[in-house]
């Protein structure tokens, strides 16, 4: 029977473990599995191709291209003076029936362009100086089940931009509720800047209000490219000789010429601009191939003004870049060159993520698709190309990850965790290093507090205190361990951060105070007479300092604004800013060092205390025996066979600190900043995975970055405890012999 059941006792306890070893390789295989796809590259294909027709070859921007939502509808719309407008059903190319606006019956169109990234906005320049806002809707509608786009076209007032009604022939536009704004180059070199404000008043006399200003003696060069931001605040200008005009036209009466930049060589000309999503960083191409994205950053940081600065440069077009369009999604972009190639850029990330080679004819203009997952182009032959994009993650590489990034509203390239925000046009900022260093200041700080009091408590607990006394010290410690980590979190942000924000001169003293009064009690205790002594017993000497240390915590409590005005000056917290430039947060590290530290005393103290008490004790009153000291048997004897259980001891409580959630969770600011200062708060990877899994979208980036984060914590702690683990196996065999 007693073998049967050790057979059966050896069985479960080896299935267990194996149990075990499939677990955590399960676990380790699903982490990855969700994280590999933030590696994966994009793909892309063509998915149609068809012919809308040839192009006007005199103009510099013929025709817009723009493509529906569900990528099952275009629209062209082209210079001419018939068949301004034709609508296509995707992928085949057959033409659909629109009704036209009879605003363009007999308008001879000189010149197309597009209100920014958002597609269906789009402006006719005319051949007297007019522009028409069109506005091209794809409505989906839904019937039985079947998805049916339908196209409607709206044509807005023409707008009288060039006073002399010069012909247009390269215009930018953009218009809003709040106002229309246009910048037209004529024919004969004229640069027109104009202005349109809504009707104010009621009834007839209600007529819009338009403004045109003449730019053209401000800029030197032949205009090869304008841009115009969304909110109607600066005007860009190309010229032929690699030169950037950027006016501040804020004032509309009065736009002024803030910057010249030469953005390119000077006989190399800027063919194409564009914003990216939140008309901040500017995407300009050269007619040497050349892609760079420049940013408006401030001059200093007590400054707000800013100039645009060239922040990185993308993969180059082996031929001049004719087009670009910005994702409406994200900070991607693509663009076309002269040869038919097609390019898909992510600015964050500064990574060309795809190349679809051209057939020798230019792309005269392109479309990202509304949802980033598709590209429509057109040629100078009037050959329209349809493509089908998938990719995920465009903002994940491992240098946006672990590198410094240059953000949009940044001075340099900086380490930035900040996954979301209420405007549509956010830059996500997925850099995990904030979260890295967050990790690791939580655990050092809390390691500061613990071990000196966990290894210190266990050697005087094992070696110098009273068997009766360890009994009921022991389980008492060990008891802490049982506390639920969210208490302690709970009661280190509502109570103790608070607490600590008023005593704070009172604790920096105890830390010179109370060691004081310890070492002070100590020698008192040597001259004090043998007798009384001798009346205490053996190990229990350590209960005299227990009204010692109340006593000093008492005095530095109650003497707190004394501290602080010897210590501190007058205020603790203008002396840190003053003389030290640290800002105190209520909830910062050292809050979290007090409650992670005692969280994590017990399991240190414990198997330190056991490593220690199981050194044999025929070694040490073998030592005592041959004339050597408690403390020199401690030293030489004790410690040196012990260390490999003290060992495994701190590691094991590093990696409790590594992984604790719900205290940093709630002691902290939650602020992923990379600042070793005490004063200040941090957020380590396991509470962000806390705070930012419930809204994370299925599958998304943020998704399985979060669960990179998880992989890293695994990866680490598995290292840690492989690691200490062959530390401890080699200490142990070095030490065997006590």
């Amino acid at each position: 029977m007693r073998m049967l059941l050790d057979r059966l006792a050896e069985g479960v306890i080896t299935l267990g473990g194996y149990a075990v070893i499939l677990s955590i390789l399960a676990i380790f295989i699903f982490l990855v599995m969700e994280v590999v796809p933030l590696f994966v590259g994009a793909k892309g294909q063509p998915t149609g191709r068809f012919a809308a027709g040839p192009l006007p070859p005199s103009f510099p921007q013929p025709a817009l291209v723009g493509v529906g939502e569900h990528m099952d509808v275009a629209y062209v719309t082209k210079a001419g003076e018939t068949d301004q407008i034709a609508l296509f059903s995707l992928p085949s190319g057959k033409p659909l029936t629109v009704a036209v606006p009879t605003v363009l019956t007999g308008t001879a169109v000189t010149a197309v362009a597009q209100a920014g990234a958002q597609g269906g906005y789009v402006a006719l320049g005319t051949a007297d100086g007019r522009i028409v806002p069109l506005a091209i809707a794809l409505q989906a509608t839904f019937e039985k089940d079947t998805r049916r786009t339908v196209p409607t076209i709206t044509a807005g007032d023409p707008i009288q931009i060039d006073p002399t009604k010069g012909r247009i022939v390269r215009l930018v536009y953009r218009g809003s509720e709040a106002g229309t704004a246009a910048a037209a180059l004529t024919e004969t070199g004229r640069i027109w800047y104009t202005t349109v404000q809504p009707p104010r008043g009621f009834g007839a006399e209600a007529t819009p209000t338009a403004t045109s200003i003449e730019l053209t003696s401000l800029v030197t060069g032949s205009v090869t490219a304008l841009l115009l931001d969304g909110r109607g605040e600066t005007l860009s200008i190309g010229t032929a000789d690699g030169t950037l005009y950027h006016f501040d036209v804020r004032e509309s009466t009065r736009p002024v010429l803030i910057e010249t930049l030469s953005v390119a060589s000077s006989t190399t000309p800027v063919t194409a601009l564009a914003y990216l999503i939140g008309d901040r960083s500017m995407v300009i191409g050269t007619g040497a191939g050349e892609v760079s994205v420049w940013m408006p950053v401030r001059l200093s940081k007590e400054s707000n003004v800013t100039r645009l600065q060239f922040i990185r440069r993308m993969a180059a077009h082996p031929a001049a870049v004719t087009a670009i369009s910005p994702s409406q999604r994200d900070k991607g972009f693509i663009t076309g060159d002269a040869q038919g190639n097609l390019f898909v850029h992510y600015s964050t990330s500064g990574q060309t993520l795809l190349r679809f080679s051209g057939n020798q004819s230019a792309i005269r203009t392109l479309m990202f698709a509304p949802k980033a997952d598709g590209a429509i182009t057109m040629t100078e032959t009037g050959q329209i190309a349809t493509y089908a994009i998938h990719n995920p993650h465009p903002e994940t590489t491992f240098a946006s990850l672990f590198e410094p990034v240059w953000y949009e509203g940044y001075e340099q390239p900086e380490h930035v965790w900040q996954s979301s925000s209420g405007a549509d046009d956010f830059e996500a900022k997925f850099g995990l290093m904030p979260l890295v260093f967050g990790t690791l200041k939580g655990t050092i700080y809390a390691m500061l507090l613990a071990v000196p009091l966990a290894v210190l408590g266990a050697i005087y607990t094992s070696m110098f205190m009273h068997p009766d006394l360890r009994a009921k010290i022991k389980p008492s410690i060990e008891i802490m361990a049982a506390l639920p980590t969210v208490v302690l979190g709970f009661l280190a942000g509502l109570w103790m951060a608070p607490l600590l924000e008023r005593i704070f001169p009172a604790v920096m003293a105890m830390f010179l105070v109370i060691p004081f009064c310890v070492i002070l009690a100590t020698l008192l205790w040597q001259v004090v007479p043998f007798p009384v002594r001798n009346r205490i017993r053996p190990g229990f000497e350590a209960l005299l300092l227990v009204p010692v240390i109340l006593g000093a915590v008492l005095l530095c409590l109650s003497q707190n604004a004394f501290f602080e005005s010897l210590l501190f000056g007058s205020n603790y917290k203008d002396w840190l800013a003053a003389h030290l430039g640290l800002r105190y947060d209520q909830r910062n590290a050292l809050v979290v060092g007090f409650a992670m530290g005692f969280a994590i005393i017990p399991i240190i103290f414990s198997i330190s205390e056991e490593a220690l008490s199981n050194v044999p004790k025929n070694l040490i009153a073998g030592s005592l025996a041959l004339g050597a000291t408690p403390w020199q048997t401690l030293a030489r004897l004790v410690l040196i066979s012990a260390s490999p259980g003290i060992f495994s001891a701190l590691m094991i409580g590093f990696g409790r600190a590594i992984g604790e959630t719900m205290i940093v969770l709630m002691a902290t600011g939650n602020t992923p900043v990379m600042d070793w200062s005490a004063f200040n708060g941090f957020r380590t990877l396991a509470a962000n995975i806390a705070v930012e899994i419930p809204e994370a979208p299925h599958g998304g980036t943020l998704y399985r970055t979060l669960f990179l984060a998880a992989l890293f914590l695994f990866v680490v702690t598995f290292v840690v405890n492989t690691g200490a683990e062959l530390i401890r196996h080699r200490l142990r065999k070095k030490y065997s012999q006590f």
